[in-house]
């Protein structure tokens, strides 16, 4: 029988709890390792996407030009107006061949990027990369070099879609913008400064970035420089998810923030110039303006939303459906709109001669107008209605909201094209605090239409003066809420 010896047993304890115990306490705490991802590599990217991407290198016919030496010419203007495309700033111009007569020399206007459309030689770029080029040529990665054709460019979209003769071409894969993530990893491809093939990348800054009337941009922080214009943006899966376009800078240079054109927005406009050559965009005829937080609680809008209507041209689908100034637009074809340039865009979205509702917000209430859709036209200058009528003399009553105001003769509202309201004659404390100015036409103070002055007077007399009071008024042409706030 095995003996136990409690004593030795006491000290090989002693030593084991030592060697566990005195080990463990011993031991360095195990790291905490953060979670994360690792830095995405490009390389894959490139391979996939590089054969796809050209460069454009545009030409045009020496001009005669009676500008002296040394002075800033229209490429230089053009330069730092849109960053992209355009020679860098002291860039010499090329002399003239000894052996051609100089008004038809060919020189060197510009650089840019684009990307193979179709396998059929369909290639997407910018439209100020191609605009007033006399000969477009495209270099392919593999050197091959083609002249290229100009099927249509849209400069309110800045979208141009150019054809090479040429088959079998490496095309894109066009991506889901509505999967794009503010903060996902992007790749730029283009020829910065005429350095072709250059690859750069970061992320997306922000989405629906409003820089235009019809485009939301996509931000990011992609290093972009002159030359890059026109070149895709590409998500990590390889697809192209914007044409890069613009960038904010104060030299010329990439400061970090740069915008590419969404790719849905960019195919919706490249299979029109593919069609037909041109863009097809609908218009209703109003000019619009944001709705502030003050005016939209003011007048029992709630929350600042919709298209406030500052005017309405004269015969157009918005006059014919019965839309006046002064009303705010709240819904395209049952679609909110959030703030006022969400209506150019979904009204330059759809068909001409296409018939859609809109909901108007109009002295606290709201109701449905239906609309046919006109195609867009240039814009009319706004005129002035100049006053071809003696001054009347004005109301003493409306003076305790700092106006004077008068009666408007029939011609002026035949001219203004109004049923009623009274003309602001002299301004002061409040009002003059406010904004309003002599000559305004003022339509509707809070909800209620002014018809007269007698009627201002009687609504005036009830307002209460404590509180902000909205007042609808017609400058001009235009329509804006002014809000006369207490005096503090």
């Amino acid at each position: 029988m095995f003996k136990i010896d409690w004593k030795t047993l006491r000290a090989y304890g002693l030593v084991i709890a030592l060697a566990v115990f005195g080990t463990v306490a011993l031991m360095p705490a195990k790291p905490v390792v953060a979670q994360g991802r690792s830095l995405p590599d490009f390389t894959d990217l490139v391979e996939q996407v590089g054969p796809s991407v050209v460069n454009i290198r545009t030409l045009e016919r020496a001009r005669t030009s009676g500008a002296a030496p040394g002075a800033v010419d229209e490429e230089m203007q053009e330069f730092f107006r849109r960053f992209f495309g355009q020679p860098m700033p002291g860039a010499p111009r090329q002399t003239p061949r000894p052996n051609r007569p100089q008004p038809e020399e060919e020189q060197p206007r510009g650089v840019g990027s684009g990307f193979i459309l179709t396998t059929d030689g369909f290639v997407m770029t910018n439209a100020h990369v191609v605009e007033g080029a006399d000969e477009v040529l495209v270099t392919l990665p593999d050197k091959r070099e083609f002249k290229a054709k100009i099927v249509g460019f849209d400069k309110r979209t800045d979208v141009a879609v150019v054809k090479i003769e040429a088959t079998g071409l490496p095309a894109v894969k066009v991506g889901d913008i509505t999967r794009l993530k503010v903060g996902e990893w992007v790749m730029a491809i283009g020829s910065p400064f005429g350095l072709e093939n250059t690859v750069t990348a970061g992320i997306v800054s922000a989405k629906q970035r409003d820089t235009g009337d019809y485009l939301p941009f996509i931000q990011t922080d992609v290093a972009i420089n002159p030359g890059n214009s026109g070149g895709p943006l590409i998500n990590m899966r390889g697809e192209v998810v914007g044409i890069n376009s613009q960038i904010y800078s104060r030299s010329g240079g990439f400061m970090g923030i740069s915008f590419a054109i969404p790719i849905d927005e960019a195919i919706r406009v490249s299979e029109q110039l593919r069609a037909s050559g041109r863009v097809s965009r609908g218009k209703i005829g109003v000019q619009i303006d944001q709705v502030t937080k003050d005016v939209a609680e003011s007048i029992g809008l709630g929350k600042p939303m919709g298209a406030l209507v500052r005017s309405v041209e004269s015969g157009s689908p918005a006059d014919k459906a019965g839309v006046e100034a002064g009303d705010i637009i709240t819904k395209f074809d049952g679609k909110v709109i959030e703030k006022a340039s969400d209506l150019p865009r979904m009204v330059g979205n759809t068909k001409p001669g296409a018939r859609s509702t809109m909901t108007v917000f109009r002295r606290g209430g709201s109701r449905d107008l239906n609309v046919t859709i006109a195609e867009i036209e240039p814009e009319k200058p706004v005129r002035r209605i100049a006053d071809k009528d003696d001054k009347p003399k004005g109301s003493a009553a409306a003076q305790s909201i700092g106006l004077a105001v008068s009666e408007l003769t029939d011609a002026q509202k035949k001219e203004l094209k109004i049923k009623g309201g009274v003309k602001v004659e002299s301004v002061a404390e409040g009002a003059a605090r406010a904004g309003i100015r002599e000559g305004d036409i003022i339509v509707a103070l809070g909800n209620t239409e002014i018809g007269s002055v007698k009627e201002f007077d009687a609504i005036v007399a009830k307002v209460d003066k404590s509180k902000p009071i909205p007042v609808l008024l017609r400058r001009g042409e235009l329509a804006t809420y002014l809000l006369i706030r207490p005096a503090r």
